[in-house]
């Protein structure tokens, strides 16, 4: 494709899990922090797809080349213009926050790709990617995305309190984490609020801005709630720990799924991993960030995690350690448990 950037070490045809990411103004850092989760804890090969704007484009190629080839070797990275296939490039590009928009056009752009998870910057994988990627089966023959809700209770939902357009369900659902069956999205004929007949995904999008522009707050975001607002069946919801962000915790936890299973998937929004307001996130952020890639992740992921946790307790996030902790511990665990089993293995041999 025109402008893509490739860099592999394996053949392309091993099959992979294919995540992507929209990178512009200050978010390399965060891309980056978000990628090395990803890395750190999934177990199949992964393929990243970064649209980038070209000013962070070999900054992108520099630091991903720095990972040690231990790393490196479990992935391969395209890198992409941003590009719009419909509609005016730079009213898309200024919808809400620069270049968000892109998500809508991956179906469009990714032609060859049958099944994708996007995640904004600032998320980061508490555990394999393997296991939001086992959802994709559990999709029903009409189900062709899945995200999670926006908020879990309706009196203090935005979507259900402030929303001048309409919205899927009762409480909107969130953009920030979802997976995508391509194919299907490319093959279906949607319904909608401005013809009788269905529209292909490319048809819809710009007639959708243009008559709900003036109504959308939070950008693509509001686009896609109107979008399976009129399709409902075309939508899985997945459980809140595959989405925890702020509002989970800050007036108090209302994440359920999070309080028993632990955070699988944790969404940074409002910038909490750059100010004090929810230090839990930030300390999450931060030992990611510092982790050396080489050392051993109990010693230098978990405990300083532990020791971070202890000057947040005077928030409402930072009372509840063990949901932030719970998938991680079983995660390492999983990891320990396969690298003894296969130094055994190899001295058995002998």
């Amino acid at each position: 494709k025109p402008g893509e950037q490739k860099h592999s070490k394996e053949p392309s045809s091993s099959p992979c899990m294919h995540l992507a990411v929209v990178a512009c103004g200050d978010r390399l850092e965060e891309t980056l922090i978000m990628l090395k989760s990803a890395v750190l804890f999934s177990n199949r090969r992964l393929c990243f797809h970064i649209f980038s704007e070209d000013s962070l484009k070999l900054e992108f190629k520099k630091k991903l080349q720095e990972w040690p080839s231990s790393y490196t070797k479990k992935f391969e990275y395209n890198i992409y213009p941003i590009t719009f296939s419909v509609g005016n490039a730079q009213e898309w590009k200024k919808l809400f926050k620069p270049c968000a928009a892109q998500r809508l056009f991956l179906p469009v752009i990714l032609k060859d790709v049958d099944s994708l998870l996007y995640v904004d910057t600032d998320v980061l994988f508490l555990r394999p990617i393997d296991d939001i990627w086992h959802i994709l089966k559990e999709f029903n023959s009409t189900q062709l995305a899945a995200m999670a809700p926006e908020h879990e209770i309706p009196k203090i939902g935005w979507y259900s309190r402030f929303a001048r357009h309409p919205y899927y369900g009762t409480t909107g659902v969130n953009s920030g984490v979802m997976l995508m069956n391509l194919t299907r999205i490319r093959n279906t004929q949607f319904k909608n609020s401005m013809i009788p007949s269905g529209l292909t995904w490319e048809e819809m999008l710009y007639p959708l801005y243009q008559k709900y522009k003036n109504y959308i707050t939070w950008g693509d975001q509001d686009l896609l709630n109107i979008i399976f607002y009129f399709n409902p069946e075309c939508l899985y919801v997945f459980p809140c720990q595959w989405n925890y962000r702020p509002d989970h915790c800050m007036y108090g936890s209302n994440c359920k799924g999070a309080e028993e299973e632990g955070v699988s998937i944790l969404h940074g929004n409002r910038g909490v991993y750059h100010d004090d307001k929810q230090p839990t996130f930030k300390a999450l952020y931060e030992v990611i960030r510092d982790f050396p890639f080489e050392d051993n992740l109990f010693q230098s992921l978990y405990y300083p995690l532990q020791s971070k946790f202890l000057d947040t307790v005077h928030t409402l996030c930072g009372r509840i350690p063990q949901v932030f902790l719970k998938q991680i511990e079983k995660t390492m665990k999983k990891v320990y448990e396969n690298r003894v089993i296969v130094y055994l293995g190899a001295n058995h041999r002998y």
